[in-house]
Parts: C-alpha cells; sequence; structure tokens
C-alpha cells in the first residue's frame, strides 16, 4: 500500500508538470530580419515582411511595432495591438485600412495563430486579403519565424520570415 502523503505529493507534481508545460511562449523583444534565412515563395521579394518588430506580450495582449521599408527607402513604422483570448480585434494599416484579427494558441501553447481579414477598394473595385500568421521561437529563443501566407484575388503568396533577436 502506498502511503497517503507519497500519493498527494505526486499528484502534485503531476498537476505542477501539466501546468508548466502548458506555459505559452511569450515573444516580447526586438526582433530584425534576416533575409537569408527566410523563405520567400514568389517573386516580388519580401512583402509583409517588416525589416523590424518589437513586441509586448503581457497576459492576454499582445502589440507589435512594425517598421516596413517602401522601395524608395522610406521607413513607416506602425503598431498592431492583438488581445490573445480569441476575440477579434481591429488595426489600421497602410493609412486608413482596417484589418480584422484574432489569435489563438496551439494545444502545446509554442504557436500562436493570427487570422486575419482585410476589405480595401483599389482601382474602383473592393478587394480582399486574407492572411495567416503563425508565429514560433527557436528552442534557444534567438530566432523567430512567422510562417505568412495571404489569399486574394491576386492568389495565394507564402512565405517564411525569419526574425534574429536583437542584443
Amino acid at each position: 500500500m502506498i502511503p497517503t502523503g507519497t500519493l498527494l505529493l505526486t499528484g502534485i507534481f503531476l498537476l505542477f508538470s501539466s501546468v508548466t508545460s502548458a506555459q505559452k511562449v511569450n515573444f516580447s523583444g526586438t526582433w530584425t530580419y534576416n533575409e537569408t534565412k527566410s523563405v520567400l515563395g514568389g517573386e516580388g521579394g519580401p512583402r509583409g515582411a517588416a525589416v523590424k518588430m518589437t513586441i509586448k506580450q503581457d497576459g492576454k495582449n499582445m502589440s507589435i511595432e512594425k517598421t516596413t521599408r517602401r522601395q524608395s527607402g522610406e521607413e513607416n513604422i506602425y503598431t498592431e495591438n492583438y488581445t490573445l483570448d480569441g476575440k477579434e480585434c481591429e488595426n489600421t494599416t497602410f493609412g486608413d485600412r482596417v484589418k480584422k484579427s484574432t489569435a489563438s494558441w496551439s494545444d502545446d501553447k509554442k504557436s500562436l495563430t493570427i487570422l486575419s481579414k482585410m476589405v480595401f477598394e483599389r482601382d474602383g473595385q473592393q478587394m480582399e486579403v486574407n492572411t495567416t500568421e503563425i508565429f514560433t521561437l527557436s528552442s534557444d529563443k534567438k530566432n523567430l519565424s512567422i510562417d505568412y501566407t495571404s489569399i486574394s484575388s491576386r492568389g495565394e503568396r507564402k512565405n517564411t520570415f525569419v526574425y534574429d533577436k536583437a542584443e
């Protein structure tokens, strides 16, 4: 017969182990784009990639300050805010375009998927762009990978953007 104290300690250990194994990864930090490690699908360069990102993740919220660079060299900085509880949130990007997004964790809490939809008018026609971004940290937490898929009337585009953690 196993002593009651041993059973209690074993139960507490198993409960603690399951809670700690389900810890959500934290993407906080400043990240710089690594073109060499990134995998770009199709022509047109790294469309959708920021040259730098500063991520602040706290509890149920995450903000991402993105720095992008136009072909002219001009930099744009904008911030996107997400709730990490699966509720829809809205961000204004590219001037006045509204992007509606939901973020959800993988079962193991090691990756975060952000599904977004943006509807806007271009050249007198309404366009819709749907994106999926899957954020994953390397085991040493020095690289952030974003598997990025966009689908629009222009077709589907897949990229994997890799970022290095700034020291």
